[in-house]
């Protein structure tokens, strides 16, 4: 299991995301371009010392990690709020990789187009969306419950 954030814009998401990857030894990978200057000082207060020992791959762009997944035959699921399927109902396997789109926009249709799959976290009516981290944090742990694959 693995998780990536497309062109993340807030740098406490992405610091909080990386310190949830770390504590679950699940590595993650960041598309630029950032909405913010990636630095140990931009990350430090949401990811503490965690996002540090984070095992982080940055990719230049989406065309640098869709040539990475399809060469390591990972299969792309991306977290949604337009998702077909939702969360509790997807079978995850070991080789996926959650994705999570930036905080104001999203991810482009071509990234729609691409992934393998589209998954919704279930909401009341009436709210939009949640936040990036911690939508990443709830898809990571039903993941890594569905493929045992939480840390002994």
């Amino acid at each position: 299991m693995e998780i990536a954030l497309f062109q993340p814009d807030i740098a406490g998401n992405v610091g909080t995301t990386l310190r949830t990857a770390a504590c679950f030894g699940v590595p993650a990978h960041i598309i630029e371009p950032c909405g913010f200057p990636f630095s140990d000082g931009a990350l430090k207060r949401a990811g503490m010392d965690y996002a540090v020992r984070a095992n982080v791959r940055r990719h230049a762009d989406w065309n640098s990690f869709r040539d990475w997944s399809a060469e390591a035959g990972q299969r792309l699921v991306l977290l949604t709020t337009a998702g077909a399927t939702p969360l509790p109902d997807f079978a995850f396997t070991p080789d996926d990789v959650l994705l999570l789109g930036a905080e104001s926009s999203g991810v482009p249709p071509y990234v729609h187009d691409a992934v393998a799959a589209r998954v919704a976290i279930p909401m009341q009516s009436g709210f939009r969306s949640l936040n990036v981290a911690v939508a990443a944090g709830i898809a990571l742990a039903e993941a890594l419950r569905q493929t045992k694959g939480f840390p002994a």
